[in-house]
């Protein structure tokens, strides 16, 4: 592969996802791109991007940029954040008027397992209160590959993907095993539903929210893309409501609409608005 070669695959990639992939990682484009040579009898790179600058390649650019999204998701990943979301959650709900719903946004939610671990945050939280089992609750997820989304629709997962970080009482409360894989009970499962969205696209279309998980996702982002993405998340975030970014991202110097919640790391509120009462206390 052609340095030439290598700014044009990446370009495209950055393009359509806003990932951007490093001069020494040159070896993830040779593997994970294999079976796409294979399949279209391309001798290597080289010929994929001439094959790409043809016209009609759209399809072929998206599917290299999804092989080329790093997918990578477990439950609970981190305990922080849900514990937190598990505490902010009957705060929202006391906030809101009967009858509208609760909207978490699980951005980048690759497989499932993030938003899966907020419905069983929600399964918990509705059997200690049967105010707040009443309240309707929408967990989007989301994500611009297709292939994790119909994995994250079957709500499946193997026996790996359940020991990280599902408790065994959980697993066996929430989940159903079935043969060698675990899925996840429809009751608890009901408030989830997973749509193809880009973060680089206007996240206006999916409502507003009154909590957003986007976390690990920003570290593949230059600045300015970082800045584009916490701008729209801003805009359909509720005056109260909640982001969560991963351990290793933050809202500080990229943008000046999100502002750190007191006390918590990797937890974002509007700026310019008050801490609900009982959460300062």
């Amino acid at each position: 592969m052609t340095p030439t070669t290598f700014a044009f695959l990446t370009d495209i990639v950055k393009t359509r996802s806003g990932g951007i992939i490093g001069p020494d990682q040159g070896y993830m484009l040779e593997t994970r791109l294999a079976p796409l040579l294979k399949r279209e009898a391309l001798a290597d790179l080289d010929a994929l991007a001439a094959r790409l600058k043809a016209p009609r390649a759209d399809a072929l650019a998206q599917e290299m940029t999804e092989l080329l999204t790093t997918n990578e998701s477990s439950f609970f990943r981190d305990t922080r954040p849900f514990e937190h979301l598990r505490t902010l959650l009957p705060e929202l709900h006391k906030a809101r008027p009967a009858g509208q719903p609760l909207r978490i946004w699980s951005a980048a939610c690759s497989t499932g397992q993030e938003a899966y671990s907020i419905a069983i945050i929600l399964a918990e939280l509705g059997e200690a209160d049967p105010a707040f089992k009443a309240r309707r609750v929408e967990i989007i997820g989301t994500d611009i590959t297709t292939a994790v989304l119909a994995r994250a629709r079957a709500g499946v997962f193997s026996q790996f993907e359940v020991q990280r970080g599902l408790p065994i009482r959980t697993l066996m409360k929430r989940f159903v095993q079935e043969e060698t894989r675990w899925r996840i009970r429809p009751e608890v499962a009901a408030p989830c539903r997973f749509e193809n969205f880009n973060l680089l696209g206007d996240p206006r279309r999916l409502g507003k929210f009154d909590v957003v998980f986007c976390r690990n996702v920003l570290i593949y982002f230059d600045v300015p893309t970082k800045a584009r993405v916490l701008g729209g998340i801003a805009q359909i975030m509720a005056p109260d409501g909640a982001l969560y970014l991963g351990a290793a991202e933050t809202a500080m110097g990229v943008t000046t609409a999100l502002v750190p919640k007191p006390g918590e790391r990797g937890v974002y509120g509007l700026a310019g608005t008050a801490e609900p009462a009982r959460l300062r206390a």
